[in-house]
């Protein structure tokens, strides 16, 4: 018959499994990514030497002022991510831990990924391009839109590239231009309809906005309160819902007359 053990005894006991399977943890491939603030890029300028909108049909009007989409930098899909990087990242408030499969499609190949994120960049475009157009009252057979912006991928800068066309095509409807000459940055998947959705990510991306020199940051509503979580000084959340609703938003701000929506 087994004596039993005392609760000293116990503890000690159960330490030594518990040192081993920490000691195991802090080496073997954790189901994360590490994320931080990455690139911005001015919509209504060049991207490495090309500019990101071009447009054909129409008359184009110069611009002041941007309009900065947003990215994150994550870890590369195969990167082997360790319980010390979970618990560096976990404690930076310039990085986040993010579940693996909530960065990258699961299953698939770095190439497969790739492949993926060009995929959703492109009809994003394509749907960025729709919604502008549509506001707009254009049509798409009489206006032609090019958007090229190297190295991104993702859906999440369709709201930016759809108040960039308007901009250039429109500004804010009045003779002036739709930034009022500030720096703008924001994120959001856009659908032809004018839709903003979520992307994730946001609160590291307003520390990439505020880093590049923005003053204002377009948020998809459903995301304000991540947002506000590490919210840089200086840097004002105006939250969207359709890009009629980003326009009026902007307009509002420019003329100074009227509420402007806030997080």
């Amino acid at each position: 018959m087994l004596s039993r053990l005392t609760r000293l005894q116990a503890l000690a006991v159960c330490a030594v499994p518990l040192v081993a399977l920490l000691g195991t943890a802090a080496f073997a491939p954790l189901p994360f990514s590490v994320a931080q603030p990455g690139m911005t890029a001015n919509v209504l300028g060049d991207n490495k030497g090309t500019p990101v909108i071009t447009i054909q049909g129409a008359p184009v009007r110069p611009t002041r002022g941007q309009l900065r989409m947003t990215t994150i930098e994550a870890t590369n899909p195969d990167t082997r991510v360790s319980l010390g990087d979970v618990l560096d990242a976990w404690f930076a408030t310039d990085r986040a831990v993010m579940p693996h499969d909530s960065v990258y499609p699961s299953g698939k190949s770095t190439r497969e990924i790739e492949e993926h994120n060009t995929e959703q960049m492109e009809q994003s475009q394509d749907a960025a391009t729709a919604a502008a157009l549509r506001y707009l009252h254009l049509s798409a057979s009489d206006v032609k839109v090019t958007l090229r912006l190297a190295d991104v991928g993702g859906p999440s800068a369709g709201l930016l590239f759809s108040l960039g066309i308007v901009d250039k095509l429109n500004g804010d409807g009045s003779g002036g231009d739709l930034t009022g000459g500030r720096v703008v940055a924001g994120t959001g998947t856009i659908e032809a309809d004018g839709t903003v959705g979520a992307v994730g990510g946001v609160a590291l991306k307003t520390q990439a906005a505020r880093r590049d020199g923005a003053t204002v940051f377009l948020v998809p509503k459903d995301e304000c309160s991540d947002a506000r979580s590490e919210l840089p000084k200086g840097l004002r959340l105006v939250p969207v819902t359709t890009l009629e609703g980003a326009v009026g938003a902007l307009k509002t701000l420019e003329s100074g007359k009227g509420t402007v929506p806030s997080c």
